[in-house]
C-alpha cells in the first residue's frame, strides 16, 4: 500500500420511532373487572404462552407473532422483575419501513424478504465446553450430543445433525482456528505479528520510526473526482525524503475510466481492487462464495490490467464494498490468486493503534464492524487495518464516542475546521504512541460535497 510519510464504504441510517406497550395479560372487553375463575384459567393460557415463547430466547431478539399481520409489529420478550417470568414489549415501524428479522432492523419495504416468517432461526450451537471429556481424542461434540472429527467444524459444509458444526466459527471460537501469535515463528520480511498488535515491527526505537500515512480513495475513478486527486497529489508536494506524496486507489469496475487509472498508475500511485459490481448489499459480501469473490476482486483485477494497461504485476491489494469482510472464503481467493494484502479490517478506536500483521497468525483485535465475517484460519495474506478516527470535536472535553474506520464515514464532521482538528489530532495520536500507519480512508465524493475539505486536507498536508 502506498504511504504518505511525515518525519463507499456507504452505510445506510434509518431512524426508527417506536411505540413500547407491554402485554402481560389478555385485555378486557368491558369495563367491569371479571374475577371469575374461567378468566384466571385464560390468564394462566395466556402467560404459558408467552412463557414458551420466551424460553431460551435471547432478551433483544424482536419476533412475530402472526405472518398475516403487519409486517411492521414484532415483540420481544422483557423479564418481569416483580412477579417473575416475561411480558411481551411490542414494536412498530414507521409508515413505509417494514421490520426484517435476520437485521433485527426497520428497513424499507423492497429490502426485507421475511415477511413470511415468524422468527431467526434457533441456532443450535455446539458443545465445546463440558466439565469432563464426552468425545474420543481428534473429536468434539454437536449441539445435539453427537461426536465428529475436529477438522469438519468451521468448512463450510454441515457435519453434524444439527448444524452446529458451522455456528461457533469466529476468530476466538473455532476449533481450527489460526495458532495465537509465536514471534519465534514469525520473522519478518516474510511474517509479523505481536500479542496485541501494537509492538513497533523489529523492535526499533520508537523516535527511528517513521510516522506513515496512508491515503486511500475507493470507488470509481472518473471526471466527477480526478480534479480532487490531481489538487491533493500535485507533483511539487513533496514528503520530508524529497520523494512525491502517492496515494492508493481501490478502484471498482462501474463508471470508471481506465485511462485516468492508467495516468495515476503512470504517476506512481497504487491500484488496488475494490470489485466490480460494488454492489449493494453488505449480505452479499459478508456471505459471499469463493467463485462471487473470485469473479469480483480477480475478475477486477484483469479487467484493470487490460483496460488500463498495467502490466507489471502491482494490483496486489483489495478492500471489500462497505468493508463487509467475506471470512475465511474471500482470504482463501485471495491467496489463490496471488493477492498480497487486504485493507478491509478496521481495528476499532483504542489507546495505542494497531500495526499490520501477517494472516498466518491470529488476529490481535476483536473482529470489529466487519459482521463477524473476519478471517479465523491462517492465510498467507498481509492485513493492512483501518485504525479508527477519533472523531471528537475536541478531545480533551468531549466524552469518548465510537471511531469511524473512512473519513468519509464521519457523521460528526460538518465543516472544514472540524475536519482539519480531527485529522491533527489522529496524527498527534498516532505520533505519540506507537507511530503505526495512520489510514485515512475516502470516498472522494464526500470530498466533493463538502466544500473546503480538499483544501484542508491539502493544507494540512503541506504543514506535516
Amino acid at each position: 500500500m502506498k504511504t504518505w510519510g511525515a518525519g463507499a464504504m456507504e452505510y445506510s441510517v434509518i431512524l426508527v420511532i417506536t411505540t413500547l406497550s407491554l402485554i402481560s395479560s389478555k385485555p378486557q372487553t368491558s369495563n367491569s373487572i371479571d374475577f371469575s375463575e374461567e378468566r384466571d384459567n385464560e390468564d394462566t393460557r395466556y402467560q404459558a404462552v408467552i412463557q414458551e415463547l420466551c424460553k431460551n430466547r435471547p432478551p433483544n431478539e424482536y419476533f412475530r407473532l402472526s405472518t398475516e399481520s403487519n409486517c411492521r409489529d414484532v415483540v420481544r420478550c422483557v423479564a418481569n422483575d416483580f412477579v417473575g417470568g416475561h411480558s411481551l414489549a411490542a414494536v412498530r415501524c414507521p409508515t413505509g419501513l417494514l421490520f426484517d428479522l435476520d437485521g433485527q432492523v426497520c428497513d424499507w419495504a423492497n429490502k426485507v424478504e421475511n415477511c413470511d416468517k415468524l422468527t431467526k432461526p434457533r441456532i443450535a450451537r455446539p458443545n465445546f465446553k463440558t466439565d469432563e471429556p464426552v468425545c474420543q481424542v481428534g473429536k468434539l461434540q454437536c449441539g445435539d450430543g453427537e461426536c465428529i472429527d475436529q477438522i469438519l467444524f468451521c468448512d463450510k459444509n454441515i457435519d453434524c445433525q444439527d448444524g452446529s458444526d458451522e455456528v461457533a466459527c469466529g476468530v476466538d471460537e473455532d476449533p481450527n482456528a489460526a495458532p495465537k501469535c509465536d514471534l519465534s515463528q514469525c520473522v519478518l520480511p516474510e511474517c509479523f505479528c505481536s500479542p496485541d498488535g501494537t509492538q513497533v515491527p523489529g523492535d526499533l526505537e520508537i523516535t527511528q520510526v517513521p510516522q506513515m500515512i496512508t491515503l486511500t480513495f475507493n470507488g470509481a475513478v472518473n471526471v466527477d473526482n480526478i480534479g480532487i486527486y490531481q489538487e491533493v497529489f500535485k507533483e511539487e508536494r513533496l514528503n520530508p525524503n524529497g520523494c512525491q506524496a502517492k496515494g492508493t486507489f481501490f478502484v471498482s469496475h462501474k463508471y470508471t475510466n481506465y485511462s485516468a487509472v492508467q495516468e495515476l498508475h503512470r504517476k506512481g500511485h497504487e491500484i488496488g481492487v475494490f470489485s466490480i459490481t460494488n454492489k449493494d448489499s453488505p449480505r452479499y459480501w459478508s456471505q459471499g462464495s469463493y467463485d462471487d469473490w473470485l469473479g469480483e476482486m480477480a475478475g477486477a483485477r484483469l479487467i484493470t490490467e487490460r483496460f488500463a494497461n498495467i502490466t507489471d504485476s502491482t494490483i496486489i491489494g483489495v478492500r471489500a464494498p462497505y468493508l463487509r469482510v467475506g471470512g475465511n472464503t474471500q482470504f482463501e481467493m485471495m491467496s489463490d490468486q496471488f493477492f498480497v494484502y487486504d485493507s478491509s479490517i478496521a481495528a476499532p478506536l483504542g489507546r495505542v493503534p494497531i500495526w499490520p500483521y501477517s494472516l498466518v497468525f491470529r488476529m490481535p483485535h476483536k473482529c470489529h464492524g466487519n459482521a463477524g465475517s473476519c478471517p479465523s484460519r491462517p492465510h498467507a495474506i498481509w492485513e493492512m487495518p483501518i485504525n479508527e478516527l477519533d472523531r471528537r470535536d475536541d478531545p480533551t472535553f468531549d466524552e469518548r464516542l465510537s471511531g469511524c474506520h473512512l473519513v468519509s464515514s464521519c457523521s460528526n464532521i460538518y465543516d472544514k475546521e472540524q475536519f482539519a482538528r480531527m485529522i491533527r489530532h489522529n496524527f498527534n495520536r498516532h505520533y505519540s504512541s506507537n507511530r503505526a500507519p495512520l489510514s485515512l480512508s475516502f470516498d472522494s465524493a464526500w470530498l466533493q460535497v463538502n466544500k473546503g475539505f480538499t483544501k484542508a486536507l491539502v493544507d494540512w498536508m503541506v504543514e506535516t
